[in-house]
């Protein structure tokens, strides 16, 4: 494990607004510590500097692990890259449909795959917040 200054840790969640920066979560809504997560991670090169590290939620960091791309079931069963928080928009690339965030990309349907943005856990959660005016997460 990469060890991530607090200093560092503090820039990254002021930078991302507490948000998760893949599924847009506040971290004030989570029931539990959102992480810094490394997009590229170290085993692939990636290093632990301010460009290539954003504030994720527990359960899209633990689905996303070291990945760094997917298969796109959707289209030609292409490799296609996971969403990028340091540069891509999220809105190009998804869309909520309800309670449900869509894919509207190649990189926005492997996203959403890979990373269980629509899975029961995180359906239950967004809807309560949706409600409530919680989500998506205002920066």
């Amino acid at each position: 494990m990469t060890y991530i200054s607090e200093r560092l840790r503090q820039q990254v969640a002021e930078r991302a607004g507490n948000c998760c920066e893949y599924c847009l979560y506040s971290e004030a809504f989570g029931r539990s510590v959102f992480h810094v997560e490394h997009i590229i991670a170290v085993k692939h090169n990636g290093a632990t500097a301010l460009d290539n590290l954003c504030l994720s939620c527990p359960v899209c960091n633990l689905n996303k692990g070291s990945d760094i791309s997917s298969i796109d079931w959707d289209a030609d069963q292409a490799i296609v890259r996971l969403y990028h928080p340091r540069r891509d928009v999220w809105q190009d690339h998804f869309q909520l449909d309800g309670k449900h965030v869509q894919g509207i990309t190649a990189v926005g349907r492997v996203t959403v795959f890979l990373l269980q943005f629509n899975c029961t856990m995180q359906l239950e959660r967004r809807e309560e917040l949706l409600k409530t005016g919680g989500y998506p997460c205002r920066k």
